[in-house]
């Protein structure tokens, strides 16, 4: 298996076996994506999001690789994954696995934490009887519209989860400045295609690039760099979403060629764009 720092090939069926690979996007809000995924005859790419991720098994055996370890997801159970973590994901069974999903910006955490650091969750399989029946429905019923309570509401009680998942921690003594880091996060969202250089970033934050770098993943998961990334990749899969071939989606998501953008989209969702595209058309 390739490294997820090399560009990944896209996931081949094994001999005499379909390979099927179904997505599909439920309600989602600001900070918030719900999805649904099926898997069979196949496997993920390794690949890491900049979201908090927490999905519950609804059929089958879902098994995965995180931090050097093989995972098994059983229905019922919940796996959570913290952001900027490889990952990959595979069926158990020759019956394949199907699970709900929400991805949960680590900004809406941080607002909940109030600037501590992010909860780390080194074990990422959680049973379902640690789960809050709560969460549980806002993963199951992700058709349904949130509202802006309902945001709040998930968040703390996912934040609260995330907590207690980690157990003891030591306390950072100087608190994370994170209206200043907010500041950074918001001009790079704001226009992902341009790339800023470390100056800008510094005389908009008020600090060092050392320390621009080191408190920006304390407080968001990842680092500046990887989260305009991810933003070019929002806007190249609405692109998609809306109908743009491959390279257009790249260049108007202001990636230098499509090659590069291709390595990129692998990297994050664990498959490569053309084959993502397809799995989400089959839900329209």
């Amino acid at each position: 298996m390739t490294s997820p720092r090399g560009q990944l090939p896209a996931p081949e069926p094994p001999p005499g076996r379909p390979w099927q690979a179904r997505l599909r996007y439920g309600s989602g809000a600001g900070g918030v994506e719900r999805l649904e995924a099926e898997l069979v005859g196949s496997a993920f790419a390794p690949h890491s999001h900049d979201t908090y991720a927490i999905g519950v098994t609804l059929a089958g055996v879902q098994t995965f690789s995180y931090r050097n370890d093989q995972r098994v997801c059983l229905p019922g159970e919940a796996h959570i994954l913290h952001p900027d973590v490889p990952h990959d994901g595979r069926p158990g069974t020759d019956a394949g696995f199907r699970y709900r999903i929400i991805y949960l910006s680590p900004v809406l955490v941080q607002e909940a934490l109030g600037g501590q650091p992010l909860p780390f969750v080194a074990d990422p399989v959680v049973t379902a009887a640690r789960l809050p029946v709560s969460l549980v429905q806002w993963v199951r019923r992700m058709d349904e519209p949130l509202s802006e309570i309902e945001v709040v509401e998930l968040t703390v009680t996912a934040t609260d989860l995330l907590r207690a998942l980690a157990g003891p921690r030591t306390v950072r003594r100087q608190p994370i400045p994170l209206a200043r880091l907010l500041r950074v996060r918001d001009l790079i969202a704001d226009d992902p295609t341009v790339h800023h250089s470390a100056a800008t970033l510094e005389a908009v934050a008020g600090l060092d690039r050392w320390s621009v770098a080191r408190y920006f993943r304390a407080a968001f998961g990842t680092s500046p760099t990887r989260f305009r990334t991810m933003r070019q990749l929002d806007l190249a899969r609405a692109a998609i979403t809306a109908g743009a071939t491959l390279a257009e989606a790249a260049a108007r998501a202001g990636f230098a060629d499509q090659s590069h953008f291709t390595r990129m989209f692998a990297r994050t969702y664990g498959l490569p764009p053309g084959r993502w595209a397809a799995a989400t058309r089959r839900h329209h």
